[in-house]
């Protein structure tokens, strides 16, 4: 029987420099934005109200900059995770022109990391992901790396290229929309007197609320941004790998912490930039996710006194709401409670 069909790409299939085009733009709607609202909860005010965002100089409301993240991330899962064991971590990522309903995304990966495990059956592959609007406007520029399988254990692999990634986004390279002006920001409206002279480095922030995981919630998000990774929806594959049931998309946890830290951080209104990442533990259904978060450091916006940046580390740890238990063991190993380790930096008033 002929088969039109394509299994997409495992670890051997990748080569270095290669330039991957994703189909299916794809056009954000009202109907996206309130459907993320509805998941997650989140209560940011420039991403709620079209009046408060053109108060201080957006065109209206942008959608959330983690729902563009997950859109122009989903492009790339067929090609780049769609054989994936887990997707790791993070690097260097940029947020550029904000994104509005009615706006449409559409994303190109460069291979620009290969390495294969010592088990023989799996590789990890680094790619940079850029996803521009409709008028070629970089919205997000990124690098991630994720573990994918191997489709034959004996297949040769080129040699291993480790892509040196920036280790923090520099505040000189963090894009800074020039219609931006924070004079008539209402704090009260925003649900926060706190502005940025308010936090100091080293502070660090419980978020206090828990959000238990939904399998229904989970797959209603990851249709949503049409993410297909086998791992997140076919029990049938799920149950043969190594934990026996689906895995929760390791973007739903970042959606739903950042959610959880408008308690103590709801002024931090626009994510600038993604430093690092790792996705520390899976996930599953029935998880309870607590966040806190821990301010690594402060940035001024060169010629802005409206504007500031924090450096924000934004853990999300399981069924479990202590900010002080160590994340790591002597090796260095995580805690198996620890879900998320996210370092990013967000614009906040000043």
């Amino acid at each position: 029987m002929a088969s039109k069909t394509n299994p997409r790409n495992y670890f051997e299939d990748f080569r270095i420099g290669q330039e991957i085009r994703h189909a299916t733009p794809r056009t954000i709607t009202t109907g996206d934005v309130a459907l993320y609202t509805g998941l997650y909860g989140s209560r940011f005010a420039v991403q709620s109200s079209d009046e408060f965002a053109r108060r201080i100089g957006f065109d209206g409301a942008p959608v959330d900059d983690l729902l563009a993240f997950h859109m122009v991330f989903g492009k790339t899962v067929p090609d780049v995770s769609l054989n994936a064991v887990a997707n790791l971590g993070y690097a260097g990522g940029v947020f550029g022109t904000p994104v509005y309903s009615g706006d449409t995304v559409s994303t190109v990966s460069t291979v620009i990391g290969l390495k294969e495990n010592s088990n023989g059956k799996t590789g990890v592959v680094y790619v940079n992901s850029v996803g521009r609007n409709q008028r070629g406007e970089m919205v997000l520029d990124y690098n991630r790396w994720v573990m994918v399988r191997k489709r034959d254990e004996s297949a040769s692999t080129p040699e291993t290229v480790l892509p040196e990634l920036p280790g923090v986004v520099a505040p000189e390279a963090l894009q800074i929309p020039k219609s931006l002006d924070l004079s008539a920001y209402d704090f009260e409206l925003a649900g926060s007197p706190h502005r940025w002279d308010d936090y100091a480095i080293g502070e660090k922030i419980d978020h206090i609320d828990g959000m238990t995981i939904e399998e229904a919630e989970h797959q209603i998000a990851t249709r949503l941004y049409q993410n297909t990774a086998k791992v997140h929806f076919d029990q049938v594959a799920a149950g043969a790998g190594r934990f026996g049931k689906r895995l929760i998309y390791g973007g739903h946890i970042i959606s739903l912490a950042r959610a959880l830290s408008f308690n103590g951080l709801g002024n931090g209104f626009r994510i600038a930039a993604i430093n690092a990442g790792a996705h520390a533990n899976p996930a599953f259904a029935g998880d309870t996710v607590f966040a806190w978060s821990e301010v690594l450091d402060k940035f001024e916006i060169p010629g802005r006194r409206d504007i500031g940046a924090l450096r924000l580390r934004l853990v999300a740890v399981r069924d479990c709401q202590a900010t002080d238990f160590p994340l790591r063991d002597a090796e260095g190993k995580y805690d198996s409670g620890v879900l998320l380790d996210f370092d990013y930096t967000v614009l906040i008033p000043r």
